[in-house]
């Protein structure tokens, strides 16, 4: 995952948390739960990046393993 990204899923996470926050002390459930829904939303995309560089890196040393041993 690019620090880019990683950047921006965390990014989401702290804006879903502070946004949370101000619901539950202004009393303002819409808010709370939108809240709750960017950091759900940050920590899967985190979770799909995570995902999608082990799959990476997996290919690529398999990949390196027929390679080798083709020589």
């Amino acid at each position: 995952m690019s620090i880019f990204d990683k950047m921006k899923d965390k990014a989401e996470q702290l804006v879903g948390e502070a946004k949370e926050k101000t619901g539950r002390a202004t009393d303002n459930d819409e808010l709370k739960d939108a809240g709750k829904r960017d950091q759900v939303a940050g920590e899967l995309k985190e979770t799909g990046h995570d995902l999608r560089d082990k799959a990476a890196g997996a290919y690529k040393d398999a990949k390196d393993r027929l390679d080798d041993d083709r020589r």
